[in-house]
């Protein structure tokens, strides 16, 4: 690798096994995303997708392997320094995560009052302004987050993911349970997002058309490891039969053939 390409990366993961109890979940398993990239995750479930999320954030800890943000080794890293990286990433789960007990003003700036001496006015117009961007008025500020809608929920997840401006952004499955409408708002915020922050961005994802919209790179994982990574162009021409099937949605193919297997040998079973 050359020096210029050497300092473009900004997350490069090498090797990682992760393993429960003989299930190795992840055995191999390499990726590099660069300064300001955006690059889609992909999969079936249970393939270890945010497993691997898991492990690049310090909630899982992986057993062998390295992970390095800006060229800096963060496995084994001490409790402040890890702290001191997480400050960099900004993230959404899945079901959003947001704080039940409190408002919404202060879900989005939960992160940004550890960092900031802030207080209530101040902490509620930087939520106020951030909220308005991703299309939700300042009424919500006051609400709780079980008086929101789904697609209300992801976009204060959203705004809280990027309200102290973080380098590196974290989405997994921002689309999940949405209809398709939504989906599409969801990913014009997080593509609006990203280019306001320039940040660099890892999203997990089982939506194809949500893939389409904001990756600019997707890779799949598959056994333990990646099994294909490109431009998000050369998805429908990668000659890999998993990819082709996951891709397009085919239910026979190199993913099921196991599945299918197992259910005719159930009801091989039942039958006799």
């Amino acid at each position: 690798m050359t020096d210029e390409k050497k300092q473009n990366v900004k997350i490069k993961i090498s090797n990682l096994v992760k393993h429960f109890g003989g299930d190795y979940v992840l055995n191999g398993f390499s990726l590099s995303l660069k300064k300001s990239e955006s690059l889609c995750l992909i999969g079936t479930s249970g393939s270890g997708k945010s497993v691997a999320l898991k492990c690049l954030i310090g909630l899982l800890s992986p057993d062998s392997g390295s992970i390095t943000v800006d060229d800096q080794e963060t496995i084994g890293q001490s409790r402040p320094q890890h702290e001191a990286m997480l400050k960099r990433f900004g993230m959404t789960f899945q079901f959003g995560a947001l704080f039940d007990s409190l408002p919404i003003w202060e879900n989005v700036t939960f992160r940004l009052r550890q960092k900031e001496k802030l207080n209530k006015k101040e902490a509620k117009e930087i939520a106020g302004d951030i909220l308005s961007q991703l299309g939700l008025a300042h009424q919500v500020l006051e609400l709780f987050p079980a008086e929101l809608s789904g697609g209300m929920q992801k976009r204060v997840a959203i705004a809280r993911a990027i309200a102290d401006k973080p380098e590196i952004l974290l989405f997994d499955e921002p689309t999940s349970g949405l209809d398709p409408i939504t989906s599409g708002v969801i990913n014009d915020l997080i593509l609006n997002s990203v280019n306001r922050l320039g940040a660099t961005t890892l999203t997990i994802s089982h939506d194809m058309a949500s893939v389409r919209q904001i990756a600019d790179t997707v890779a799949m994982l598959h056994n333990g490891r990646i099994i294909w990574c490109g431009p998000i162009k050369d998805i429908n021409h990668t000659g890999i039969s998993e990819v082709d099937q996951f891709v397009n949605g085919k239910p026979y193919g190199p993913l099921t053939t196991n599945k299918r297997e197992m259910l005719q040998s159930k009801q091989t079973e039942i039958s006799v």
